[in-house]
């Protein structure tokens, strides 16, 4: 339905021009969590440049109630490319004086099949036809930056300023029992299993905040609730694992003293809500996903073994990019994955002492 929409567009539109001023811009993607919400300097950009324009992204459903009360004025509109019925209320929306595809280039066509003037992304994208609809193609930066900075880049004028907590008005969210205060967030899940830490080391450090005066809740996704069970076979500290919606997630995160989390699209969640937070980084990229400049003002720590041997691909996004150090590796080729093992509890709790040198001195 796309291509199919898609396709007389390509054939017909001859030479264009950038929008000067645009009046509705798109942000076409199907991003997991943590990349949709690492975004979020790209939408700040648009609106302290734009600040009349209507601004339109296409958002996986699940994170769509995110975005509920307009964060920078951008309506967030579920699409699923394997679900057609996402398609006709996007159909319903089309025209656009600019669109910006800021992950994989296929989702060009679907800006295209929307009406789009004038397409931007980044330059790269294997194989050549997913950009054939792109009009204006950015190089990744030739330095080190964190990708939260480089989709800013897709979006013309100054930089944006750092972020603030209140930059996103909290959405809305079903009551739940919330824990008792102080409390901190341990969030076990991630989107593989060599991402995980060791569900001893888990347990070591829920019991070293605990001694500091924490009250420690478990956080996992949906089906991950063994993975709690590992790290708290007892049954020693409450579980939220499996049991919160993104919106009601963020509400837990908000209010917690500290969050600890593998790198995962949660960690992300610390960021928007101000909650100080310490990310593990096995495989991924420290500096890719990290705080960048946009959230140089967050109260966060990255954990990590820096230049560990085999996080050594250079691919972001099926680009080739030199400065580009992660491991995309699979259980197959990678079984145990040694980058995340080589991380102990004390750097782990040297990182919370660190951020909250008031929780350390009152034990």
């Amino acid at each position: 339905m796309v291509i199919s929409r898609a396709l007389p567009r390509l054939v017909r539109f001859g030479r264009r021009r950038p929008p000067v001023v645009p009046q509705r811009i798109l942000i076409a993607h199907h991003l997991l969590l943590g990349d949709t919400l690492m975004l979020t300097p790209l939408l700040a950009k648009l609106r302290q440049n734009f600040p009349s324009t209507e601004i339109v992204m296409t958002t996986p459903k699940a994170i769509t109630p995110l975005y509920a009360k307009l964060p920078y004025g951008v309506r967030a509109l579920p699409y699923d490319p394997r679900d057609a019925a996402t398609l006709p209320p996007l159909f319903a929306e089309s025209g656009f004086d600019l669109a910006i595809v800021p992950g994989d280039n296929r989702h060009s066509w679907l800006a295209l099949a929307l009406g789009a003037r004038w397409i931007v992304a980044f330059a790269g994208d294997r194989p050549a036809y997913k950009s054939w609809p792109v009009d204006e193609l950015i190089p990744y930066p030739n330095t080190p930056t964190a990708w939260s900075d480089m989709v800013a880049q897709l979006a013309p004028g100054p930089a944006p300023r750092p972020y603030a907590p209140g930059d996103w008005p909290e959405p809305p969210f079903r009551p739940f029992d919330t824990p008792t205060s102080p409390y901190c967030v341990l969030h076990v899940g991630a989107s593989t299993p060599l991402k995980l830490w060791e569900p001893e080391k888990w347990h070591a450090l829920a019991r070293a905040l605990t001694d500091l005066g924490l009250r420690v809740v478990w956080s996992g996704g949906k089906n991950e609730q063994h993975i709690v069970a590992q790290a708290d076979p007892d049954g020693d500290f409450q579980s939220y694992a499996g049991r919160l919606d993104l919106a009601q997630l963020w509400h837990l995160v908000q209010g917690a003293q500290l969050l600890v989390s593998h790198d995962t699209g949660v960690a992300h969640l610390g960021r928007l809500t101000g909650t100080p937070t310490v990310t593990l980084f096995g495989p991924g990229s420290s500096i890719i996903c990290g705080a960048g400049d946009f959230w140089r003002n967050a109260p966060y720590r990255a954990v990590t073994i820096p230049d560990f041997p085999c996080r050594n691909q250079h691919v972001l996004f099926k680009r080739e990019i030199a400065w580009v150090r992660r491991c995309g590796r699979g259980v197959e080729e990678c079984p145990a994955p040694r980058c995340m093992r080589a991380i102990d509890t004390a750097m782990v709790m040297d990182a919370v002492n660190e951020l909250c040198p008031s929780t350390a001195n009152a034990s």
